[in-house]
């Protein structure tokens, strides 16, 4: 009786776990953490690159709303000065600082935006540096990809994202104390077929990052890497998100990634996953599963392509299944 009480318990909590699995948008660790810690962000200086639309704009907007001080940096200073009259929290809208940053300017450049920043609180300097900023183009098989794009995709990715980081460090060393948040991509853990260049770029970030936090990490330093999957952003409408009338795309609202971006930061939790299935298990898959998870790649890998230079939904499980476009 006790053996049938405990497989019958067994095969429930496996059947409840699954379930979870199937319908969470984030992994295991990221989502046994509920809400973010706003003792943890509360009078902290955080900076924030990209932050003139898509997930830079909300998470500046959530932020702001947890008691933060702000730092909002992009190319574009009006769309900035936008987005900074909507933020709303303890800090008035006049403390919120714009500094207009392009990340392939220069080491001059960047160094006087890093001094900027690190005056622009008395008494305080950069507690939170966010690598949100980002570039990439349409997509492309890795043989199609063109030194420009190449360039273009790793001056903005890779070395102006880095370049700041060694710029900004030192600051943080001599305080003892600084959190880098690096907003890299599933793209960055799994194959993505038809973005070579954007998916390398990725792979550079997190090997960085996470060798960072490792040399660094007795002496204060923090490093969250954040991986999102598919992002709806207000240039992916919910509606009609492939370009296919009925398409069955999910993608996870820039709402939920800025909340769950913060929650991982604030636990300090190393590195999450953010995406709903099926990116989410293919995450999985590759991390502890390798063999399958790039045998299931490369099965999709062609197809993806095709699809993706179709509009077609590029993340639909009828892509294993042998269907050339998404239903």
């Amino acid at each position: 009786m006790l053996t049938l009480i405990f497989t019958l318990f067994f095969l429930a909590s496996f059947v409840a776990l699954f379930f979870k699995f199937l319908t969470a948008d984030g992994d295991f660790t990221l989502m046994s953490k509920k809400h973010p810690k706003r003792e943890e962000l509360e009078d902290k200086v955080v900076w924030i690159t990209g932050a003139s639309r898509g997930i830079g704009e909300v998470l500046a907007k959530q932020l702001a709303s947890l008691g933060a001080k702000l730092i909002i940096s992009a190319r574009n200073e009006a769309e900035l000065e936008r987005v900074k009259k909507q933020l709303t929290g303890k800090h008035a809208p006049d403390e919120v600082i714009v500094l207009p940053l392009d990340l392939t300017s220069g080491e001059d450049s960047l160094r006087e935006a890093v001094q900027k920043a690190e005056s622009c609180f008395a008494g305080t300097g950069v507690d939170y540096m966010i690598h949100n900023a980002a570039y990439e183009r349409p997509k492309t098989t890795a043989l199609d990809v063109t030194e420009e794009s190449l360039k273009a995709t790793f001056n903005v990715n890779v070395m102006g994202t880095i370049s700041l980081t060694q710029l900004l460090a030192p600051s943080m060393l001599r305080r003892g104390r600084g959190h880098f948040v690096v907003m890299s991509s599933a793209a960055g853990k799994a194959p993505a077929p038809g973005q070579a260049a954007y998916s390398a770029s990725k792979f550079a970030l997190n090997g960085y990052f996470h060798t960072l936090r490792s040399e660094l990490y007795r002496k204060g330093i923090k490093v969250t890497v954040v991986c999102p999957g598919p992002i709806k952003t207000s240039s992916v409408p919910e509606a009609n998100i492939s370009g296919q009338k009925g398409s069955s795309e999910k993608r996870v609202s820039s709402e939920r990634c800025a909340e769950l971006t913060i929650i991982a930061a604030t636990h300090g939790l190393k590195e999450v996953w953010i995406s709903y299935q099926p990116v989410l298990g293919v995450m999985y898959l590759v991390q502890y599963m390798p063999t399958v998870g790039y045998w299931l790649m490369d099965k999709i890998g062609a197809k993806r392509v095709e699809v993706a230079t179709q509009k077609g939904n590029t993340y639909s499980l009828s892509l294993l299944f042998g269907k050339k476009k998404a239903l």
